[in-house]
């Protein structure tokens, strides 16, 4: 596995490394071991995986507040998206920015989410399919969004959204310090 960092303290585009032969691949796509020795001390408690029918289709930004924040590891499993990751931790040099990554199922990368960080995917091609993992379960209380098009943030997407849900539409611009 090879740990390349972004422009967002803590988080984390990881290539894996498969292992061919005749008979196909093999990839290690999880070593606890691994991650600490980047600095990442991750227990994973929860995994998902969703598929969206349509391009163009957005999931998120999505994030959990205290005491759940989470970490995510996200990995493309088929077709392609685009994942946006936003820094909401304060604390943070690299505060209110954003990045915005492609991935493929031809790739083999995941992506590490650092608490307090939202994501969203935007899918790029029909039928795609993403898995991810958390370090919290789920808590619909602890549950928060950042609009996909808040001003604040000026995230450029890079094809049209054409379907949201009506969650993910409805955030309230961003204020900082909310819990």
């Amino acid at each position: 596995m090879k740990f390349i960092e972004t422009k967002i303290r803590g988080a984390y585009v990881i290539e894996l490394e498969p292992r061919e032969d005749d008979r196909g691949s093999l990839v290690r796509t999880w070593d606890k071991a691994e991650f600490e020795r980047h600095g990442i001390d991750i227990d994973l408690v929860e995994g998902y995986a969703s598929y969206t029918n349509r391009k163009g289709t957005l999931r998120g930004l999505h994030y959990q507040a205290e005491p759940y924040a989470e970490a995510k590891l996200t990995r493309c499993t088929k077709g392609s998206f685009f994942e946006v990751v936003l820094d909401l931790r304060p604390e943070s040099g690299s505060y209110g920015r954003w990045i915005g990554l492609a991935f493929a199922e031809s790739e083999n990368r995941m992506l590490y989410v650092p608490p307090m960080c939202a994501h969203a995917i935007l899918t790029l091609a029909d039928g795609t399919e993403l898995v991810n993992f958390s370090s919290r379960p789920y808590a619909p209380e602890c549950e928060r969004g950042v609009r996909y098009d808040d001003p604040r943030f000026n995230i450029r997407w890079p094809i049209e959204v054409t379907s949201v849900s009506a969650k993910d539409a409805g955030w309230e611009d961003f204020r900082d310090h909310r819990g």
